[in-house]
């Protein structure tokens, strides 16, 4: 049986390899939204309910 090897260059693989590192990086700043008791792969297009923000009350 014949195995076929995919060629690729030293600069696609570091390409890969770059794209992945900020990847990671964009991850570790902004974590994917996870709704409770749900799923991160679970997209439904809607986006997640919020609160809104409390009133800012100045102390002049």
């Amino acid at each position: 049986m014949t195995k076929i090897v995919r060629f690729a260059s030293k600069s696609d693989l570091e390409r890969q390899r770059l794209i992945r590192e900020a990847r990671a990086i964009y991850d570790s700043i902004f974590p994917p939204d996870v709704p409770a008791g749900g799923c991160a792969h679970d997209r439904s297009g809607q986006p997640p309910a919020r609160e809104a923000p409390a009133e800012i009350k100045s102390s002049r």
